[in-house]
This record gives C-alpha cells, sequence and structure tokens, in this order.
C-alpha cells in the first residue's frame, strides 16, 4: 500500500522512538518513557490487529513466584539471581498498582497459592517436591525475601510472605493434594483490561500506535534506524527498541528466546465454586484461578515441552487433555460433574536457558527487551525502566 503525502508528513513522519510490540513491555516503555519526556515523539508497531502474544491471552495473575519455583531458581541460578528476579516482579506488581485503580483492570488481591502432592504428579515431568522440606523452605523464603521486598511490618518484624495452609485442602475440595501454601501478596487481575488501561494512558499523552504494521527489517545509522515495515512507508527514528517477547528470534535470530505456548481454558459456571484466589502446581506448570464463578485453567507445557516450543496460537489436544484430567483429579471436588469448556486459547512466551530478561543495545540506537519467562505482568514496568535507563532516555 502507499502512503499520502499527508500520511508522510504525520504517521510515518520521523520519531524519537519506535517500539515494536503493543504488549505489556511495549507500552510500558511507552509509558515510562513519556511520563519523563511529554514532547517525545514515540510510535508503536504491532503486527497484530490486537497485541498478538501474551499480554492479553494469559491467565490474568498477579504473582512474583512459588515456594516450589523458586527453590528450584536457588539451585539453577543462585540465591542473589533469584532474589533480584523476585524482586522485580514484586516492583513490577507495586507499580501496576501504584498507576491503576483496581477496578480498572479488575484487580483482586485473593492471594495465591501453591498445592502439593505427597507423590510424583502422573503430569509431572520434574523430579517430585519433598514436602518434607517444606517448613523449612517456607521459613527460608520469609527471611530472605521480606526484608528484600520491603514487605509490611507488624510490631517491627517483618509479616510472612508464605504460611502454611494445609489445614484448607478439604474446605477447598481438592483432591490427593498433601500440603498448600499461602501468599497472601499475590492477585489476580484483567490482562486485557491492563492493556487497554495501558493504550488509553499512552494515547493521551500522545503516542501513536499502528496495528497491522509489521516490521521486515530494520538498519542502523549514524542518525538513528530505519525501519523498512509491510506497508510501503520506510520509517525513521532516532531510538528503536523491540519488546515482542517469544517472538523476538524473528527479528533478532541470534537471541536466546525459545517461543513457549501457554494453552488455557475457561469452563461454564460452577455451582458452589470452593476457592477465590490464583493457584499454583508443579513448580507453576500449572495454573489456575476462579473468574468469577468459573475456573481457569492452564498450563501443562511440560506434558509436551517439544510441541510447545511453536508460534501457534491453536491448542493441542494433548495439553488440552492433560488439563481436563488434572481438573476433575485434582481441582474439583470427587463425584463432580464434568464441566463443559466454554472457550480455550493459547499465548505465546518467552522462555530461555534462565529466568532472566534481556535487556541489551544490539547496535547503535537498537535495543530489546524480551525474554519475559512468562511473567510479563509482573516484570513489564521494571523492564521498561531498565530499558530506557540503558538507552539514556
Amino acid at each position: 500500500m502507499a502512503i499520502s503525502v499527508w500520511e508522510q508528513s504525520t504517521y510515518f513522519a520521523p520519531k524519537d522512538l519506535v517500539i515494536v510490540g503493543c504488549g505489556f513491555v511495549g507500552l510500558w516503555t511507552a509509558y515510562e518513557a513519556i511520563q519523563k519526556n511529554p514532547k517525545l515523539n514515540i510510535t508503536i508497531l504491532e503486527r497484530g490487529v490486537i497485541p498478538s502474544g501474551a499480554s492479553t491471552r494469559n491467565a490474568g495473575f498477579s504473582c512474583f513466584g512459588s515456594v516450589s519455583e523458586l527453590m528450584y531458581d536457588v539451585q539453577l541460578m543462585g540465591e542473589a539471581a533469584m532474589l533480584e528476579t523476585v524482586k522485580m516482579r514484586y516492583d513490577g506488581l507495586q507499580r501496576i498498582q501504584k498507576v491503576f485503580k483496581a477496578k480498572e483492570i479488575d484487580y483482586n488481591q485473593w492471594g495465591g497459592y501453591e498445592l502439593f502432592e505427597g507423590k510424583k504428579s502422573k503430569n509431572s515431568s520434574n523430579d517430585l517436591y519433598d514436602i518434607s522440606k517444606l517448613e523449612n523452605d517456607i521459613a527460608y523464603l520469609n527471611k530472605i525475601l521480606a526484608p528484600a521486598l520491603k514487605t509490611p511490618k507488624k510490631n517491627g518484624k517483618y509479616l510472612p510472605i508464605y504460611t502454611n495452609a494445609s489445614k484448607e485442602i478439604k474446605k477447598l475440595g481438592f483432591q490427593g493434594i498433601e500440603a498448600l501454601v499461602f501468599n497472601q501478596m499475590e492477585g489476580q487481575l484483567n490482562s486485557a483490561k491492563l492493556v487497554l488501561a495501558l493504550q488509553k494512558a499512552v494515547q493521551a499523552k500522545g503516542v501513536q500506535i499502528l496495528f497491522s504494521t509489521e516490521v521486515k527489517k530494520f538498519k542502523s545509522h549514524k542518525k538513528g534506524v530505519t525501519i523498512t515495515t509491510n506497508l510501503d512507508a520506510p520509517l525513521e527514528t532516532k531510538q528503536f527498541i523491540i519488546c515482542t517477547n517469544g517472538f523476538a528470534k524473528q527479528l533478532i535470530p541470534d537471541l536466546d528466546v525459545v517461543p513457549a505456548r501457554g494453552q488455557v481454558f475457561v469452563t461454564e459456571p460452577i455451582k458452589n465454586l470452593k476457592f477465590k484466589g490464583c493457584f499454583h502446581f508443579d513448580e507453576g506448570y500449572f495454573y489456575f484461578r476462579n473468574l468469577g464463578n468459573r475456573l481457569l485453567l492452564g498450563g501443562a507445557r511440560n506434558a509436551d515441552f517439544k510441541n510447545e516450543k511453536t508460534y501457534s496460537l491453536d491448542t493441542s489436544d494433548t495439553i488440552q487433555k492433560v488439563l481436563e484430567k488434572f481438573m476433575m483429579e485434582r481441582i474439583l471436588p470427587k463425584g463432580s460433574k464434568k464441566p463443559k469448556i466454554e472457550l480455550r486459547w493459547s499465548g505465546t512466551m518467552g522462555m530461555g536457558k534462565i529466568k532472566k530478561p534481556i535487556i541489551e543495545q544490539l547496535q547503535p540506537n537498537v535495543y530489546c527487551a524480551v525474554r519475559m519467562s512468562g511473567m510479563g505482568v509482573a516484570i513489564a514496568p521494571i523492564v521498561a525502566q531498565r530499558a530506557l535507563k540503558l538507552m539514556k532516555m
């Protein structure tokens, strides 16, 4: 499509900053940049008619890590790196609550829970978490996380983040679960409402968003970057940042970013649904929450890692069957009638060898902020701030 002279002088006029990706990281980058300098001329390019990654296609968790997941991260990355990662998540969640009112994004702080079996899950590809270590792990994480996150105090002492809530298992109706841990500081939200709130906020400050505009290539030069899109309209910008998370390799092939499909479904309303909150199982590979009186359940990627490394936004029978089995054998009370599944969908996350975002300068005036490791809701605000600091904006 050829552009007009009017479009050339407005929509496609030279910019101060062009951001690729209108998901959480791209929008928070625009938000934080325009807050610092309202005079910046910023454009966000999004190839979909709406954000096409995971930002509006996730489970709507406001969380920063379950006990088994964080203990595994200590083994994988070391304590210091785990603490840094959790602090990014926690600070990001605080930033969201500071910028937006709870009712704007359907935020409810009903807490988060982690479920533990007494034996290895049939659905799990991981080694069994030893629940005999649970109390020690809870104490360890409370001791190191509370001061790092500066959580609330009572009588001069930090309140615990994690507490053993196993006595609630029977009341909640779960099957085959021997231990339950509660995190009072987690919540849930409507991720699409958060995206829309961010869009509204940045557009009110003059940020331009061009949907259905796909970046084909870019070229760095002394004065900035020339961007070629699917439109017959090269775009010039002083600074250019790629915020496409799981799709990053499509523009930057050498990055350690692997697409990871996260599949989800939501049921019809369930009479007398026994729980509220966000729930994690199997180091976070399974996750579920209430959506009103409906069950929203997702994950099980570890049941078929190979085929879930895909850009496809379809769902697979393999994973959906595992999720349905988990619903009937673990979540709903024994003897429950199987509820109808009303919607099934998936989103593309960005994973890598470690759970640390990539915030780098790739070329002169070209940057990236990608690989959110399934925690984009939480860490996007802080990733954006760090990216802008690197860009000296």
